[in-house]
């Protein structure tokens, strides 16, 4: 397991953290930063609909736009595993019936990469950029990340951790996968919710959760929701959690942030052939054990 932990905005621990990894839906997180500088500069509008569609750009943001996901076809899992090249975005859309909504915006929930594929587009428009260069620019370079890329073809994997990653096609990550070392990960999200890019009332959107529930077996949430690219939830002994876990052929990683008083603590973890309840359950553990080690 790799991992990294951040406190009061500085690495306390760096265990090989600066291979670069996958940070498969990590990426979300990141590309919501990145459109909410577009609300904080005026750009648009959370609440207005976006690219002649019914949805809003919170709904996308907030998985409740009524969008599917190209992750419930068995020919995607299948051409996953097979290492096939990946379909176009087009392709995609038609065999999933993308453009049918599949339930009224606003009224359910639905974790969709396709919903974050539309909001890496409306970037691009409102900026004139590109992904890349729209990211770097309005999150990644603002908050001090020197070595976070998009990874596009197998090549671009042939570095990343694990070794096996390289026979993936990146380009199945329809909304784009960012890659980085996991102490980057963890500052990205430290950085991010102490302030350094939104001002405090986008930090409170983005972290006001729709509850989705409960308990889920084998993982550490005892509630669980989903704010404005952050998943967020309690983990027990008063602890709530707030980033993201992402998941790919092999590899997991999770990065969370926590604060107990005035001690705000993040951390980052990442394992290949692991389960993404054990990766969370490291995380959690390593921010309880920080804060009563502090305290």
């Amino acid at each position: 397991m790799l991992s990294s932990l951040v406190s009061n905005g500085r690495l306390q621990t760096s265990d090989q953290s600066e291979l670069i990894t996958p940070w498969w839906s990590f990426t979300k997180t990141v590309l919501a930063a990145t459109a909410l500088s577009l609300v904080r500069d005026g750009l648009t509008g959370l609440d207005a609909p976006i690219l002649d569609q019914p949805f809003t750009l919170r709904q996308l943001l907030r998985h409740e736009a009524g969008l599917a996901d190209y992750g419930e076809l068995a020919e995607y899992h299948f051409a996953v595993t097979n290492n096939e090249s990946a379909w176009s975005a087009d392709e995609m859309m038609q065999r999933l019936d993308g453009a049918q909504l599949r339930y009224s915006p606003g009224t359910g929930w639905r974790y969709s990469n396709v919903g974050y594929m539309l909001i890496g587009r409306l970037i691009e428009r409102l900026t004139d950029l590109s992904l890349d260069d729209a990211v770097s620019q309005r999150a990644l370079t603002p908050l001090g990340m020197l070595n976070v890329r998009f990874a596009k073809t197998r090549i671009d994997l042939q570095t990343v951790y694990p070794e096996n990653t390289s026979n993936y096609d990146p380009a199945w990550v329809f909304h784009g996968l960012l890659t980085g070392p996991v102490s980057q990960a963890a500052l990205f999200l430290d950085r991010l919710l102490s302030g350094y890019l939104l001002s405090d009332g986008l930090l409170r959107e983005m972290q006001e959760a729709r509850t989705l529930g409960g308990p889920i077996p084998g993982r550490p949430w005892l509630t669980t929701g989903y704010g404005l690219g952050v998943m967020q939830g309690s983990v027990g002994d008063g602890f709530s959690l707030c980033g993201h876990t992402g998941c790919g052929p092999g590899s997991v990683i999770a990065v969370y942030r926590t604060c107990d008083g005035n001690t705000p603590v993040c951390c980052a973890a990442f394992g290949a052939d692991i389960s993404e309840g054990c990766v969370e359950t490291f995380v959690a553990g390593q921010l309880k054990q920080y804060l009563r080690q502090e305290g």
